[in-house]
């Protein structure tokens, strides 16, 4: 049996990059800070990678500093350096659910307006807090 899951909850480290593709695709790319359980440490940094509608939401709602909760896949993404010819890599996680957790405050303080919080879950769930 194998597993690969991830879930975390953290901040946009910046707007998410977004590329819309002829064939109707869409991904998000995006950093997420993840802080660790002493204030003294520094942040956990992950790359995430969205696609579909969560990269629309993601394009939509999410901006720097904005407080989310992920659950997704790791994977690898290795190519070659143009400049080098050396193989590079770099950790991703693939996101396939996306929650927005900050808080109405957060919402207005990033120009969102509407009330609360937003769930943009695959069965539209509300965030119970």
């Amino acid at each position: 049996m194998s597993v690969n899951s991830v879930t975390l909850v953290g901040r946009a480290g910046r707007d998410p990059d977004v590329r819309y593709f002829e064939s109707g695709s869409v991904v998000a790319n995006l950093t997420l800070a993840v802080n660790r359980r002493s204030r003294d440490d520094e942040p956990d940094w992950f790359n995430l990678e969205i696609w579909g509608k969560q990269a629309q939401v993601a394009a939509d709602y999410v901006k720097k500093g904005s407080l989310i909760g992920i659950t997704g896949s790791f994977k690898l993404d290795t190519w070659t350096d143009r400049n080098t010819g050396e193989e590079r890599s770099k950790p991703v996680v693939r996101v396939d659910r996306l929650e927005l957790l900050g808080s109405k405050r957060d919402s207005d303080a990033n120009g969102f307006n509407g009330s609360g919080s937003i769930s943009h879950s695959p069965n539209n769930e509300e965030i119970p807090f």
